[in-house]
This record gives structure tokens, sequence and C-alpha cells, in this order.
């Protein structure tokens, strides 16, 4: 496995804990408080300690993006109110006629955003297999200003090898974005990998517990930065204080719960290997998984997301995601309790007639940190509901 280097002195357990989080100076709280004023005293016209109003900048919103930003070996780190309106902030970057490289599996949302909002107001996209770079590169268009990537994807957890994507990018001068929610910066940093920007759905593992709505951008480049963070305040798409609160405290947490996740799935990925009514199982520790050397090379560990098919169709994986207790048939994930859903009919119905579309035989876990054997026995009995 790749193994991470961490910050000079703090391993990524010590800086989920510390990075941005300082005892409070004015009373030793050593939980960061929720900063909930809107706006802030200045002492002269112009003359304040660093906060204006609370949607230019917040205290609270400061320590989870130094928290995140740390974790992801990144100089900056800007918070917003959803993972699309983080995504919405990065498309901002680029120029009608400018052209996206979106890798051909990717979040239905992801690809609602770019194809339905963005397309219309002059910005082009192409879905492309990114494991494919020779022909990639044969066919790169002249208006890129942007690739569009995340690894493993969502559903089908593919894995791509990041650090050769961002040398081809760069090369054609051409941004490249990884979207790091599934593995998160505990598993992989893409900025150090090559990558000018990583974005979050905070939503996911990062907040961990399924009670808060978030979006996040690390960035290492000033510029870019500054780009983002103008943006950020001009559209406004900020998160609340207690928002910013709630990610700040599940990020101390992830660590621990990434390896609970990793653990966990690694069981089901046995269950369903040898079971009699799954067609294929989709986990980047397979070795006949697409990348999975792109994930031994660069991620710590292989995840908590496990996809698999249904050799007997679409009635079976509907029937199956139904039929689970402990399993809450729900969408999203990355949260402590597990989840199982249908893309094809779910968060991934929006992709459907796209190069992007997914297989209507397709059941996606997110696998949570409950004990391994009861997640195993409730998978199981839900299987024996397919023929």
């Amino acid at each position: 496995m790749g193994e991470i280097e961490e910050q000079a002195g703090w391993g990524f357990e010590t800086l989920a804990i510390h990075a941005g989080q300082p005892a409070d100076p004015s009373t030793g709280a050593v939980v960061t408080p929720i900063s909930l004023s809107t706006t802030f005293a200045q002492s002269e016209v112009g003359v304040h300690q660093g906060y204006e109003y609370s949607r230019s900048g917040n205290p609270t919103r400061t320590a989870v993006e130094q928290q995140v930003a740390a974790l992801e070996h990144a100089k900056h780190g800007l918070a917003f109110a959803s993972g699309l309106a983080a995504e919405d902030n990065i498309l901002r970057l680029l120029q009608p006629g400018q052209r996206i490289l979106l890798g051909n599996d990717a979040y239905g949302g992801t690809f609602r955003l770019i194809s339905k909002v963005w397309t219309p107001l002059g910005l082009d996209w192409t879905a492309v297999d990114l494991s494919d770079l020779d022909a990639v590169a044969a066919s790169w268009p002249d208006d890129v200003g942007m690739v569009w990537l995340e690894t493993p994807t969502n559903p089908l957890l593919t894995c791509f090898d990041i650090e050769a994507i961002a040398e081809m990018a760069h090369e054609r001068d051409a941004l490249v974005v990884v979207d790091n929610t599934f593995a998160t910066p505990y598993l992989q940093q893409p900025i150090t990998l090559g990558a000018d920007i990583v974005v979050h759905s905070a939503t996911k593992y990062l907040g961990g517990h399924s009670d808060v709505v978030g979006g996040f951008v690390a960035v290492d480049d000033d510029e870019l930065a500054e780009r983002i963070r103008f943006t950020q305040n001009a559209a406004g798409a900020v998160p609340s204080p207690f928002d910013c609160y709630l990610v700040l405290r599940g990020v101390k947490t992830l660590g621990v719960r990434m390896d609970r996740h990793c653990e966990n799935a690694r069981a089901i990925v046995d269950l369903l290997s040898g079971h009699r009514a799954v067609e294929r199982v989709l986990y980047p520790q397979l070795p006949d998984h697409p990348g999975h050397e792109a994930a031994a090379k660069q991620m710590r560990d292989y995840g908590g997301m496990v996809s698999f098919t249904l050799k007997a169709g679409e009635a079976a994986a509907r029937r199956v995601a139904a039929s689970t207790e402990l399993f809450t048939l729900a969408e999203s994930l990355g949260a402590v309790e597990s989840l199982i859903e249908h893309p094809g009919a779910m968060t991934h119905a929006s992709a459907a007639g796209s190069p992007l579309e997914v297989p209507d035989n397709l059941v996606r876990l997110s696998v949570g940190i409950e004990h391994a054997a009861d997640l195993v026995a409730d998978l199981e009995q839900a299987l024996d509901t397919a023929p």
C-alpha cells in the first residue's frame, strides 16, 4: 500500500483534533465555540479583528477550513453549504467555450450540474474513460480547461491514477479537480499527487453522522484559492456556523471511523464474493477491480463503499435493497449507519440515457461501523430473496 506522509510533527489523527482548534483565548474552552454573530464590531472604519460579516468569514468556519485543509495537505480550505455548492464555485473558474473532461463514472448530481446548469451557460463537457490515458491523450480536445474525476468513483468504485492524470492535464494547461469524498483525506490526499483542487461533500464521511449538509474545497495555489474565495463570498453559498461545528466535530473521529468502515467493508466483500445471487462485486481491494493498481499505489486502504450487481437483474436488485433491516434504504453515504440503495433509480437517476448511465442491476452499499457480523447476517438474508 502507498504510504501517506503526514505533515511535519503531527500525524493525521492529531491534526484532525487540533488543527485550527486552539483553546478559546477568552475562556479556555477546548471545544471551538459556535460563533452565531452575523456581524462584528470595528474599532475604526475598516479596522477589525479579522471578521466583518459572517458571509465573508466566521470564526467557526475558519476552524473547519483550517482543519480539513491541514488533512488534505493544502494551504487553503473553503467551506460551502453543500457539496454541489462547492462544485458550482469550482466550475465558475472556467469561461464559456471551455470544456470539462469528466470521468464516465461519476456522481449523478455532478453530471446534472455540469450538463443541465452549466452547459446552457456555455461550458462543454466530454465523458471519457480516464483509465485509458493513451486514448484520452490521443483525442484530447483543444478547448479543455478542466479534468474532473472521482477516485474511487460513484457508484462503480473505479480508481484512477491521480498522478498520471495530473501530469497529462498540466502538460495541456488544464486544471485537475479530484472529488475525494469516497476516499477522504485519511485514505488519499490528491494535492500531494498533483491535483489542483480537491472537493468534498462534507455531508458524507467528513461529517459522518447523517446530520449535516456541507461542502469543502482544498487548494494549494494562492491565486486559485483567491478566485474561489471571491466567489464563495460573492455568491454566498456558505454553511451556517452550526453546520461548520458539526463537520468540525465529525472530522475529529474520521481516522478511527474510516478504519472501521474499511474493516467492515472487507467482511461484506467476503460474503458477496461467494454468494450465488451475485454477478460481480465492485471493491478496489479485489485484484481484478478496475484501477486496483492505482488504488494500491495511492490509497492507505480501500474504503467503506461496496457495490455489486445481481445475476437476476433489476427486479432482484430492487428486492434486495428493500429487504434489509440494519442497512437502511436511503440515499447518501459515509455515515456511522449502513445504507443501501439502487443507484439507477435513486442517486444516479439523472444520468439515465447518458454516457454515465449505471447498470440497472447495481446495488450500492455504504458500510457503516456497526458490528460486522450483524451487517453480514442482515445482507445475507436480503440476498436470499434474490432468485
